[in-house]
């Protein structure tokens, strides 16, 4: 069961047949079917021969399936996303600051002949101040916050740090079945066929249950379930039409007989079932279903009969090809693709009668003699239903111009079919398939592009949905009117000998059929290297290599194979692909808020500290105190609270913390506090009652008894209360502590990827009782609170002029951030009046096609 099978398989011995040709070869595809791998739950043993059963070791340790599942868990792929590059290198341009700090301290200091002991204290308190420790930390609040919302959602995570990388996802790849389809098929319907006619069709769900005859013979005997802890098992196709007769399944038993043991299953008609001259089938032997033969067989026996029955289901187009050509109706391909066109799985049934003796040993059958000659009964149509939440879905990432694509390991016709039902692809949208070929003998590989024949079946309804999304979901840059599809063996061909028509391909793919594990993971690669963020959704363990592979991988099985899946869903469907999505926006939105506002801290505190720094003095500890642990701190804390934005907006957030708007942001709120500060410093020293204070840098001893200093002046050193005590630091706090809180207001941006500021309570109460506390130390007029904090009175018309210049910062900066650095039109009109265009490859892609006249080639051929 490893290999993501929900269901039993059986696996059989080697083939005795006498061949030049490796194993391997001659099953084709099929081998699996000879091999256990590491991890398989053996769950049922039969017995197929005489003597001991035996088997060759393959692979062992790391270079099993399950080894090499495990040693991608162990290894994983290095998670190269430039958040992190970029967090580098802006605390070092924070430290060149720093170090022009710590230049300017030493100068100051030594010009006035201090210490060296206070000049290197000093010196490192600025190189120290400009670089706050707390931004790598800074950078996973908002991915821990984001995680427990996902958490909440059921969705897990193990690898937290993909969260922020999930903010910047432009493609999906999604698996078709169990994805984007329900699980299984569903019976839709049985097309019996008599006298080279179909007849009537019967639906299902039925009033009346199907009648007894050869199609309800063959429904009820030719398939590979099993009873096990007294429930039906098997493949879910076999299960859905053994249901559709209403008939039961016996426990299997054992006969024997002269030639050894002799595996039978019984099935009888159960109470609901038409009635029928038979007591019950005994399936006596099966030629098992391969992928490569494109067909199952049984031999059975009516009980109480001795005659013995052939019943055979499979490929149509296969099935047919076993049968008498005068017992298959002439319009046979017509109606074959009616059904498939509409996305239905069809399923041909046949039988024959065997004329074998008495006791004949049927498991010696060979089979190429015994599934020839049989006489056509109908076909099965089976209904593969898209999940109710699928087209939603998409609708709304198409919407936000993320790029949907299927890759599936279906057959091409049906994922074509259910990529247009979904809305993958637009009505009016032409479908390209593309088939390469290995070159054969002389000929070289080619390469041809066919037009698809445009369902005309569509209905009234799908068209209406589909036209009703139409005009909104365009794709960012794109004019794209037709898609190409292609099948496993087509993607390799072209991998190998086409490879330079690859990325012109990609561009415009949205249907992958019949991909291989492998093939998987190396078509989200190949997307990769086009510079698109890759998400992949799928739900087995078939998916497991492109989930690991892909740069957020979401897996919607909770099998063990999941576990290799940076992401995992427990609702089975793809509504967690745009909550990760919003997530993962919301929490690198956070997470440059906090990153910028930690910026803007260190650097107001900087400003500050380095104008005091000008006449000897410095912030209180008090002081300090209050701006780390009071206001920042909490900030940091709170801020990435905020939950994302239920609307996914038409565009990404910025990915990087070096991109042009993160960096205005700062360097423009920063010269807004310089010349705050800068004010503020110096026009106190103009007002008629300012006094320069001893210990100041023109300071005498004896200014000390004219200024208006606190009460507890007295009972403390003068050479303490000298640095820090006098009107310009009791200016500047305010100034610096209040600046704070204006900038983590204006940087906690609401829409489009964060619900609104007051939406997050606790980082708004915070807030709010921050700003109470500076502007109660600020405005007290309390002896214990000046004295405690280190302040000089001031008359309140100063304290007035000082919220004044706060106020006009808050809205300069709100007015810039909010108006200018954050209006998406704005930086799109610049950009297009200096011609900026995208660097990412893909872009550069879809402009080259688009001036190119011959693409995409349609209904033509190349050669290698």
């Amino acid at each position: 069961l490893f290999l993501g099978e929900s269901i039993p398989v059986t696996k059989t011995p080697l083939p005795l047949v006498e061949s030049p040709m490796p194993w391997k070869t001659h099953s084709m595809e099929d081998y699996r079917r000879h091999v256990l791998f590491c991890g398989t739950e053996v769950i049922q043993v039969k017995p197929t021969g005489r003597g001991p059963a035996r088997a060759v070791v393959l692979q062992t340790g790391f270079n099993t399936a399950k080894g090499d599942l495990v040693r991608s868990i162990l290894y994983p792929k290095p998670v190269n996303f430039k958040l992190y590059r970029d967090a580098f290198k802006f605390i070092v341009g924070l430290s060149v600051i720093g170090m022009f700090g710590l230049i300017y301290t030493v100068c100051v200091f030594v010009s006035h002949k201090k210490p060296v002991a206070d000049v290197v204290a000093m010196a490192l308190l600025l190189l120290t101040v400009a670089v706050p420790p707390a931004i790598p930390a800074a950078l996973t609040t908002g991915t821990v916050y984001a995680q427990r919302r996902l958490k909440k959602n059921k969705i897990f995570c193990i690898s937290p740090q993909r969260i922020n990388i999930c903010g910047q996802i432009n493609l999906v790849c999604f698996d078709k079945t169990g994805t984007l389809t329900e699980d299984g098929l569903d019976l839709w319907g049985v097309i019996p066929s008599e006298g080279s006619r179909f007849q009537k069709i019967h639906k299902f769900p039925s009033s009346t249950p199907l009648p007894w005859g050869p199609v309800c013979g063959a429904m009820a005997s030719c398939h590979s379930l099993v009873v096990l802890d007294k429930k039906i098992q098997g493949d879910p196709l076999d299960l859905k039409m053994f249901d559709g007769t209403h008939w039961e399944v016996e426990d299997s038993s054992t006969a024997q007989d002269g030639a050894g043991a002799l595996d039978t299953c019984i099935v009888r008609p159960g109470p609901k079932a038409s009635d029928a001259p038979v007591e019950g089938i005994a399936i006596l032997h099966q030629f098992p279903f391969s992928s490569g033969l494109q067909r199952m067989s049984v031999v059975s026996q009516k009980i109480g009969e001795e005659q013995y029955d052939l019943y055979m289901k499979g490929a149509p187009e296969i099935v047919s090809s076993f049968c008498r050509q005068d017992t298959v109706p002439a319009d046979f391909l017509k109606e074959l693709k009616t059904y498939t066109s509409q996305g239905f799985r069809v399923i041909a049934l046949a039988h024959k009668v065997l004329n074998l003796g008495k006791d004949v040993d049927v498991s010696n059958l060979n089979r190429e003699e015994a599934e020839s000659g049989l006489e056509f009964l109908g076909l099965l149509v089976m209904e593969n239903r898209l999940k109710q939440e699928t087209k939603p879905v998409l609708r709304e990432l198409a919407a936000a111009h993320i790029r949907n694509v299927m890759v599936t390991g279906d057959n091409l016709q049906t994922a074509v079919t259910v990529a247009r039902n979904a809305g993958m692809i637009h009505t009016g949208s032409k479908v390209i398939l593309i088939e390469a070929n290995e070159p054969e003998g002389s000929a070289p590989a080619s390469i041809a592009w066919q037009l698809a024949e445009d369902r005309k079946e569509n209905t009234a309804v799908l068209c209406e949905v589909c036209a009703n999304t139409e005009e909104k979901i365009t794709l960012e840059g794109e004019t794209c009117n037709y898609h190409f599809a292609m099948n496993g063996k087509s993607y390799q061909v072209i991998i190998k000998h086409f490879y330079s028509l690859l990325p012109k391909i990609l561009v415009n793919a949205t249907v992958f059929a019949r991909m291989s594990p492998g093939q998987k993971s190396s078509l989200i690669e190949e997307f990769q290297k086009l510079d698109y963020y890759v998400g992949m959704c799928g739900d087995g363990a078939n998916d497991c290599g492109a989930l690991k592979m892909a740069h957020a991988g979401i897996s919607l099985s909770e099998q063990e194979a999941s576990v290799a899946s940076p992401f995992t869903s427990q609702i089975p469907n793809i509504q967690c692909v745009p909550e990760l999505i919003r997530e993962g926006r919301a929490a690198l939105v956070a997470s440059f808020a906090v990153v910028k506002y930690l910026t803007l801290y260190g650097l107001i505190q900087f400003v500050g500290t380095a104008l005091l720094f000008w006449q000897l003095q410095i912030f209180g500890i008090h002081q300090y105190l209050i701006q780390d642990v009071i206001i920042t701190l909490l900030v940091c804390l709170t801020m990435s609270l905020t939950e994302a934005y239920p609307k996914l907006a038409p565009y990404r957030p910025p990915g990087q913390l070096t991109s042009p708007p993160l960096l205005l942001s700062i360097t423009l709120n920063v010269c807004f506090t310089i010349i705050m500060q800068t004010c503020g410093f110096l026009l106190v020293k103009q007002q008629p009652w300012y006094v320069v204070l001893a210990g100041q840098r023109y300071g005498s001893p004896g200014n000390q008894t004219v200024s208006p200093t606190s009460p507890g002046e007295n009972s403390t050193s003068s050479g303490a209360q000298s640095t820090v005590l006098s009107y310009e630091d009791t200016t500047l706090w305010p100034l610096s502590s209040i600046n704070c809180i204006i900038v983590a207001f204006v940087f906690s941006k609401g829409k489009p990827f964060r619900k609104p500021i007051y939406t997050n309570y606790l980082f708004s109460v915070l807030l709010a009782l921050q700003l109470a506390i500076c502007l109660f130390l600020f405005f007290a007029d309390i002896d214990a609170v000046y004295s405690g904090m280190q302040f000089l009175y001031t008359p309140m018309i100063w304290r007035v002029y000082v919220l004044l210049m706060l106020l006009v910062t808050f809205c300069v900066s709100f007015f810039t951030e909010d108006i200018i650095l954050q209006n998406k039109h704005l930086w799109l009109l610049i950009k297009s009046c200096f011609r900026y265009q995208s660097n990412s490859q893909y872009r550069k892609w879809q402009r080259i096609l688009k001036r190119d006249p011959n693409w995409p080639p349609v209904n033509a051929e190349d050669f290698a």
